[in-house]
């Protein structure tokens, strides 16, 4: 029964780590860009935007189509880099545990 127990602890132990990296990830920043840095979008880690900036050039009514392609472009940017550092931190959390290639954490 010991082992049992050991295997629950440790269970606990991987869980309250994996939370605290859930935590962390929404105090990492990334920066998407687009239009060679003409609109550019912040977010954490976990993809919650924090700002848009854009280009004083990009203002004017004739450009309103290039704007909306720009920002959904950095968007678009900004959530790429935050799965990336998204799966490098908790990829850190769950190397050693014997997980099954592929395996998606449900969080």
């Amino acid at each position: 029964m010991k082992d049992l127990n050991e295997i629950l602890g440790m269970a606990s132990r991987v869980q309250e780590e994996l939370q605290r990296a859930q935590d962390n990830l929404d105090k990492l920043e990334v920066e998407g860009a687009a239009g060679g840095g003409l609109v550019k979008v912040k977010a954490s880690a976990k993809g919650r935007i924090l700002g848009v900036s854009i280009d004083d050039s990009l203002l004017a009514p004739s450009e309103k189509q290039m704007l909306e392609d720009l920002v959904t472009a950095a968007f678009n940017d900004a959530r790429k880099k935050a799965d990336e550092v998204s799966n490098a931190e908790m990829g850190k959390m769950t190397a050693g545990l014997p997980l099954p290639p592929g395996f998606k954490l449900p969080f």
